[in-house]
This record gives structure tokens, C-alpha cells and sequence, in this order.
């Protein structure tokens, strides 16, 4: 199929190609090998674009995913939806561009996306999407339409027998033919055939797999069609999670818009709030029953890792399959309310069934205004993240007693939230990041339960004053991104808040962040910090005190030097070699840093995976040779700089001459991109072709 969809593409006639099947059948992979073969004629084509379209078509997200990969600047991202059409247009004017849209539901107005028709600019430009509809491809008016199949017997059979592995088919001589039988069931859907062989990978008994070919047989004779068949094959893979919980945590996803790409770390602590996971956490924060489950749900086919910009693992997102099949029983076995993503302006008692529903999903609305009260005695969560909320009702939360987790983040239009919030007596866990939130209630500190709060990206937001003595419980408050600034003041209350685990923070005074470094209980929760308008002569970070540290940002600094200390301030004591380190810190962001000559230091981030660095008029080299090597020698394990980086971004830095003493020393390099660095010779822009790199140095 990617030798017949490439000759397709590669057709001087064709401008358009559309691949359709149905859910399930292998589209999105085929779309990612058409991507993989772009990258093997690079020089053919200006730019590739891959945006994933969903079921709620929003032309706005569409436009974002493009606008991501066109432009390096920030700024388009608080245009209007017209204006970002113009852009796009604008560009891919002048490109030989191809688009790559997966899972569209419907037509997409291109003119409305800003996208030329690759007719119109007639440069050998292509357009290439996923559907499950033949009738799209009409829409369309693709000049080309290819069905993707259902796998033959024999490809289905193979498929299924190496997911299952031979040495489980061996083990009895009645398995075989079973495993045929069970095979046949998934109608040669490779995602069918994928999630039913794992979950039988494990199964060794023939009776175990007697009873599944049973069980499979009884259920699918309650369906007609094909895909609704598939529903009942796959939800034996769900009767197959280990308990109840772990089920539980599976169709907490579906609360999720289609194609949506949820955050672990995010997804842990809702699963915590509702009390399907416990809340021990590790010394880095981290849960790691938390990470277990989705380690099985991954290895189980019903959650999908997502790789974005080179960096894995930090997200998972559900197949639409998998997801229909999981509000399909959702509904029927937890009450769960799901219209993320349906348009919705207003909220209406004839959509939901508050007094039955135990979790609501409102995500990806255009819904402005709550002015209800329903009565909601099982509500446990409740999900308004992006909407254009700009009003909240005090009567709305007066009846949500049993209220664990409420998720208001991404309404930009929210200025202030009722005081009567302080009636969700049992809220564990408060999202309000990305909204104008100018003040907190006064009524947050009846949430004595609250062991959550969310403010990261609340710029309108300068002051968090009592937090220590209203939120005791408090284990997790992330501020980075608000106005919130750490101060003396805060200093305390922080210091209040006995069970704080994790901490993400702003600092714009030197001081003040040596003082935070030497009260490590504080220093210990810190996982993001942001440095900005700091001038100092010197500035200490030390990897005893930020030992949980997974991410930094310098923003608009004068600091002539960073120093790295690795004594322990408050034990007067020295770590062993293996730690001395930010073992952690994964994420580095310098943006605006004038005054040293070279960042040295970041060979004490030894698992750094990606590192962004613009618009700095002093820095000449990232990694100084000389000063390796003085390091390397009271640190030998120190000695190779970026082992594991995998994402490096260079822009604006106009005296920059050199990356490291040899660039090809960076094993897991993946993307890179350099913009307006004039003085970096081309040799150090030289990388593997595994490396997929933007560079523009004028």
C-alpha cells in the first residue's frame, strides 16, 4: 500500500490523494510511512506538514498544527482565525509544500485553513489525507482515492500469530487452532488482531483459551456490521486488565477529545484525585503506580505513546477505535457524560443527566457562559478545560458535593471564579492554568481537601498570600508561566505547606533563589523553574537542593557566570560522583541570557533531551572545550556532553561559532534547527541523515 499510495503521490497529475478504510485498518500508519518517504526526497519539496483533523473539526487547531511548523515565532499564536489564514497562505504561496491531514471526518475548507489548492499554485504541491469515508474523497475532490483494506487470511493469521508469539502457540497442540478461530474474529483488522494477540500473549492454558473463544463467540453475535462487531472483540482486551481500577484509569481517557495527546503526568493526577491510584509519590515526584498502569495499558495496545518533536513518553493518546469502544462501555458501566469536542455553545439540562452522571467531559467547547444549578450527588469530575468560559455562576458548584477534580484550564476569557467554590468540599485536584485569572477566591480556602492546584501560564495572577495556612494539604502547585513571583513573603507560607511534593516556580531575584536553595525540604519540591530578568554577576544552582529539577528556563537575564555546586548546604556534606548532577533535568530553555561567553555548565545535566537557545548577543560557544576538560577531571563521567539530547534548537545567537568540540559525538540527536546564527560554521551543522534539521544561518 506505500509503494501504491507513493506512485499515486509522485503522479505529475494528482494533486490530491485520499486514503480511506475503516477505523482500525492501518491509515494513520500508512500516512506515517508516506511521511517517513517525504523525508527521503527532502530536497523535492519546501516544507511537510502533518495535522491531525478529528471528528470535531475546529478549523483553529488545524491552523495551529501548520503555523507550528511554518513559523518560529510566537506571535501568531494571539492572531485571529482570519489572520492565521492569511499567514498560511502567504507562505505556502511561495512553497512546493505537501500536507498531510489524518482522520478527517468531513470536507475541510481549505480556504478557511488558508491553504492553497495545489491546483491553483500548480508547482507539483500535494495534498494527502486519511478518512474513513469514500464519500470525503469525493468532498474533497481528490484525483485520487485508495481503499485501505482489511488484511487477507494469511496476513491476518501471520500478524496475529507473531503478537502472540509462537512459543505460547506451541505450548498445546488445541492452541493453534483456536488462536485461528479467536483470529478470524478480528476480521483482519490489524488493530483488532494487535490488541486481542497481547492480551493472549499471556494466556498459556488451552481452557484459558476455550473459554476466550466462548466468550468472543457470545458477544459478537449481538452486532451486525463489521465495526460494531470489532467493539466487543476488543473489549475482551479490557475485561483483561487486572482489576477494576486499572479499568477504571483506561476509561478515564475517553473523557478525552478524539486524537487528543494527554499528559502523563496530568492523567496521574486525576487517577489520584478519583482515588483509583494511591498518592505515594517518589523522590522525584513521580507516581509510579501511576506510570505502571499506563506501561500496561501502552504494552496492551489500549493507550499509544506519543513522539512529538523527537521527545517520547512524556504523552499517550487512544486510537478513535479504542475510544469508541471505551465510551460504549464507559457509559453503560460508569455513568460517563462525554461531549468533549461536540461545538457546544451553552450548557443544557437536555444533554446531560446530572443527577446520574458521575464523570462530565465539556472539553473543546465554544461554551461562554454557565449559569445553572444542577443537582449532581455522584459528580466526581468535571472536565471545561478550552471552552471560551468568561462567566461561572456561584449556583452552578452549590450542588457538587462529591466533586474530586474540576478542570477550568485553556478558557482565556476567565477573569475571576464565585465565591461559592468553596462549596466543593471534597476537591482534591483544581486546574486554572492558561486562563486571566487576576485573583484566587477568597472562598478556595473552604477547599481544605485540595492537594492540587494548577496556576501555570496565569499571567494576570500576582498573589497566592495565605495559601500556607488556607490549602494545608496542598501536595502539588505549579505556578511557572504566572504572575506569581517567589518572594520572601511566599517563602514562608511555602514553608507551611508540610506535605508539598512538587513545585514548579518563578524567581527574578538572585537572592531569593539562593535562599530557596538553602531550605531543601522547599528546594527538594522544585520540578520547573523559571529564571527571568535576573541580573546578577553570578548566579549558583545547586544539584543537591534542585535534585528533583526536570525543567529550567532563563528568560531575560544579565548573568555573567552560572555556577554549579554540588555540596549539601544544610548537612555540609558531598554527594557521591554518580549524583553530582541534575540527574532529573530533561528540558533546558535559554531565551535572552547576555553575559557569559559559553553555557559549560549544562554538562551537569547529564539526561538532557532537549535544549532551546535564542536571542543571546554574548554567547560564543555552548560547550567550551578547555573547560570539559578541567571539569572531567573531578568529574570523569561528565566528560561527553548531550549522551542522550535529542532535540537542539539554535536561533538569534549572532556571535555563536561553535556547538561542541564535535557535534557527531551526540548519539540520540533527532531534530535540530539553527535560525540566524551567521557565524556558525557549516561543519558544525553537519549531522547524520537520521537527524531531521532546519537550518537557516543568515
Amino acid at each position: 500500500m506505500v509503494e501504491k499510495a507513493w506512485s499515486s503521490i509522485m503522479d505529475s497529475e494528482n494533486r490530491i490523494l485520499g486514503l480511506y478504510g475503516m477505523g482500525g485498518v492501518g491509515k494513520t500508519t500508512l500516512l506515517a510511512r508516506i511521511n517517513n518517504k517525504f523525508a527521503e526526497v527532502v530536497n523535492e519539496f519546501g516544507v511537510v506538514i502533518w495535522a491531525v483533523v478529528s471528528k470535531d473539526l475546529q478549523i483553529e487547531g488545524i491552523q495551529n498544527q501548520i503555523l507550528a511548523r511554518l513559523r518560529q515565532d510566537k506571535e501568531w499564536k494571539e492572531e485571529t482565525e482570519e489572520e492565521k489564514a492569511s499567514s498560511i497562505n502567504n507562505i505556502l504561496r511561495k512553497k512546493k509544500f505537501v500536507l498531510l491531514l489524518d482522520d478527517l471526518w468531513s470536507e475541510v475548507d481549505l480556504d478557511k485553513i488558508g491553504v492553497p489548492s495545489p491546483k491553483a499554485v500548480d508547482n507539483g504541491s500535494k495534498i494527502v489525507f486519511t478518512t474513513r469515508s469514500k464519500e470525503v474523497c469525493k468532498d474533497m475532490k481528490a484525483d485520487d482515492a485508495l481503499k485501505v483494506d482489511c488484511l487477507s487470511w494469511d496476513e491476518a493469521w501471520e500478524l496475529f500469530q507473531n503478537t502472540v508469539g509462537e512459543a505460547t502457540l506451541k505450548r498445546h497442540e488445541e492452541i493453534a487452532e483456536l488462536a485461528r478461530e479467536i483470529a478470524k474474529k478480528c476480521c483482519g483488522l490489524p488493530l483488532a488482531l494487535n490488541v486481542i494477540g497481547r492480551a493472549m500473549a499471556y494466556k498459556e492454558g488451552v481452557h484459558e483459551w476455550r473459554y476466550v473463544l466462548e466468550v468472543l463467540n457470545l458477544s459478537s453475535h449481538k452486532f451486525k456490521g463489521i465495526e460494531e462487531k470489532i467493539l466487543p472483540i476488543l473489549k475482551f482486551s479490557y475485561d483483561g486488565l487486572k482489576d477494576q481500577n486499572v479499568r477504571s484509569c483506561f476509561l478515564y481517557c475517553c473523557l478525552f477529545p478524539e486524537d487528543y495527546e494527554i499528559e502523563k503526568e496530568e492523567l496521574i493526577e486525576y487517577w489520584i484525585g478519583e482515588g483509583f491510584i494511591n498518592g505515594k509519590r517518589d523522590e522525584d515526584g513521580s507516581n509510579n503506580e501511576g506510570h505502571d498502569i499506563i506501561g500496561t495499558l501502552v504494552r496492551a495496545h489500549l493507550l499509544m505513546d506519543v513522539d512529538r518533536d523527537a521527545i517520547s513518553g512524556e504523552k499517550v493518546k487512544m486510537h478513535d477505535v479504542l475510544r469508541e469502544m471505551a465510551l460504549w462501555i464507559g457509559k453503560e458501566e460508569e455513568n460517563l457524560c462525554v461531549k468533549s469536542g461536540a461545538q457546544l455553545r451553552r450548557i443544557t439540562n437536555d444533554i446531560i443527566n446530572w443527577e446520574v452522571a458521575r464523570r462530565i467531559s465539556l472539553m473543546s467547547n465554544q461554551i461562554e457562559e454557565i449559569s445553572c444549578s444542577p443537582e449532581c450527588p455522584n459528580l466526581s469530575t468535571l472536565l471545561l478545560g478550552n471552552n471560551e468560559l468568561k462567566f461561572i455562576s456561584g449556583g452552578f458548584f452549590w450542588f457538587m458535593k462529591a466533586l474530586v477534580v474540576l478542570d477550568l484550564s485553556r478558557n482565556r476569557g476567565l477573569c475571576a471564579l464565585p465565591e461559592e467554590i468553596c462549596s466543593l468540599s471534597s476537591l482534591e485536584y483544581l486546574n486554572l492554568s492558561t486562563t486571566n485569572i487576576v485573583s484566587l477566591p477568597v472562598g478556595l480556602k473552604g477547599l481544605r481537601k485540595l492537594i492540587s492546584l494548577d496556576l501555570e501560564r496565569t499571567d494576570q495572577l500576582e498573589s497566592i498570600d495565605g495559601i500556607g495556612t488556607s490549602l494545608p494539604n496542598l501536595q502539588v502547585l505549579k505556578l511557572i508561566g504566572s504572575g506569581v513571583y517567589i518572594d520572601a513573603g511566599l517563602m514562608k507560607e511555602l514553608q507551611l505547606l508540610e506535605h508539598l511534593k512538587i513545585l514548579t516556580a518563578n524567581v527574578k531575584d538572585a537572592s531569593i533563589l539562593e535562599s530557596i536553595q538553602k531550605v531543601e525540604r522547599l528546594a527538594n519540591c522544585i520540578r520547573g523553574l523559571n529564571l527571568r530578568w535576573i541580573s546578577a554577576e553570578v548566579v549558583v544552582l545547586n544539584t543537591v537542593a534542585l535534585r528533583g529539577l526536570q525543567s529550567l528556563g532563563i528568560w531575560s537575564c544579565e548573568i555573567s557566570e552560572i555556577k554549579i555546586e554540588w555540596e549539601s548546604k544544610e548537612r555540609e556534606e558531598l554527594l557521591c560522583t554518580s549524583s553530582q548532577g541534575f540527574k532529573h533535568l530533561s528540558d533546558v530553555g535559554i531565551i535572552g541570557l547576555d553575559g557569559p561567553k559559553d553555557l559549560t555548565w549544562l554538562l551537569f545535566a547529564q539526561n538532557l533531551r532537549e535544549l532551546s537557545v535564542m536571542f543571546s548577543k554574548s554567547i560564543e560557544e555552548i560547550i567550551n572545550k578547555e573547560k570539559v576538560m578541567r571539569i572531567s577531571n573531578w568529574h570523569p563521567h561528565l566528560a561527553v556532553p548531550f549522551g542522550k539530547l535529542q532535540v537542539l534548537k539554535l536561533d538569534a545567537l549572532i556571535r555563536l561559532r561553535s556547538i561542541c568540540s564535535n557535534t557527531m559525538v551526540l548519539p540520540n540527536l533527532r531534530k535540530f534547527v539553527v535560525y540566524h546564527c551567521p557565524k556558525l560554521p557549516k561543519a558544525a551543522t553537519e549531522f547524520p541523515e537520521t537527524v531531521a534539521a532546519e537550518i537557516t544561518t543568515d
